[in-house]
């Protein structure tokens, strides 16, 4: 029988209705009596490190969650994470870079409602989260949720209140769980033969730029003493406004003549980036060198780039970093 263990950090599973909206009151050892069938399938200890809205989970969570892995991880065939909906993207990627090749499963679920309602997701996504972590052919970190099991650095928030919340974005599902069978569509358990590795730090100082028409690039230079990296997210496939001042293309240079490292992302959702279509990203490209993000989600670009502070700033190192694929985190690489 597996041995899994339980790790909860609140979230809206573990919430109840409080006289000023939802709140974590839930506890590990209490979502898990809400599901007394996933005890029959596998033996599930409980930890609770943290209890809090996944809105105020930040990257100091993602490192206590990482060394808490490590320490248990020779203790345990499997790992589920209980979190909050809002950032387990955030999450799930964090940890996929936090807790690389993992031949043990670290499964991340939650609900879109607390699991003591009679109308809720939890109680399903919980039992399958744990189904999945005890199966043979499961590992690495991975979000289970609405029946779609979607790769770690793969999966963004797109509803707010359906219970299909989730999608995988630029790559198919892992697997889906149907009537309790585990249908896998990419089982490739057996394809990395590398150890896990842990990290234990991060750089935290990464700022996200969100252009919209007319942005400022002024405002850059507030910024540029905070901050080691800057995330630009761009329109369409990527490019650098020019309205007239050049403000923009200015601070970028005053960004990497400062060390600073500087990315480029894209608003849309799907297909990616890729600067070299139009004169808009062709010429900054050519002059920058900068790089971008691909088909990378938004929030693995913003946890990567974290992990890689945590190791080194220079600029050439981190982009052979940046372009590693981790988690099935990158498809298109640059040539």
């Amino acid at each position: 029988m597996k041995h899994i263990l339980l790790i909860a950090t609140g979230g809206t599973i573990a919430s109840k209705h409080t006289g000023t909206g939802l709140s974590p009151q839930i506890s590990g050892e209490e979502l898990l009596s809400y599901i007394p069938e996933a005890q029959k399938t596998c033996q599930i200890d409980v930890i609770q490190p943290f209890s809090l809205d996944s809105t105020n989970v930040s990257w100091q969570q993602w490192l206590l969650l990482s060394e808490l892995i490590q320490k248990n991880y020779d203790f345990y065939d499997g790992f589920v994470l209980c979190h909050g909906t809002d950032t387990m993207a955030y999450t799930s990627a964090a940890l996929s870079y936090l807790v690389m090749n993992s031949k043990k499963p670290i499964i991340i679920t939650g609900a879109q409602k607390p699991i003591d309602l009679p109308d809720t997701d939890a109680r399903t996504n919980l039992t399958d989260s744990i189904r999945f972590a005890a199966d043979d052919r499961s590992h690495d970190v991975c979000i289970v949720f609405g029946g779609s099991v979607i790769a770690g650095t793969r999966a963004k928030k797109e509803k707010t209140k359906s219970y299909n919340a989730f999608s995988s974005i630029n790559y198919p599902p892992i697997a889906v769980i149907q009537d309790r069978r585990i249908i896998f569509y990419i089982d490739d358990k057996g394809q990395n033969k590398k150890e896990v590795v842990f990290s234990d730090r991060l750089g935290g100082k990464v700022f996200l730029y969100r252009l919209i028409p007319g942005s400022d690039g002024e405002i850059l230079d507030i910024l540029i003493d905070r901050y080691d990296a800057l995330i630009i997210e761009s329109f369409g496939v990527g490019g650098i406004p020019d309205y007239g001042d050049g403000s923009i293309k200015a601070a970028i240079d005053r960004w990497i003549s400062a060390g600073k490292i500087v990315i480029m992302a894209t608003q849309v959702t799907n297909e990616g980036s890729d600067m070299s279509v139009y004169e808009v990203g062709h010429a900054v490209k050519n002059i920058y060198d900068l790089p971008e993000s691909y088909d990378m989600t938004l929030e693995a670009v913003i946890a990567k780039t974290m992990w890689i502070l945590g190791k080194t700033k220079d600029r050439k190192e981190f982009r052979e970093i940046f372009y590693t694929t981790v988690n099935h985190d990158l498809l298109f690489l640059p040539e």
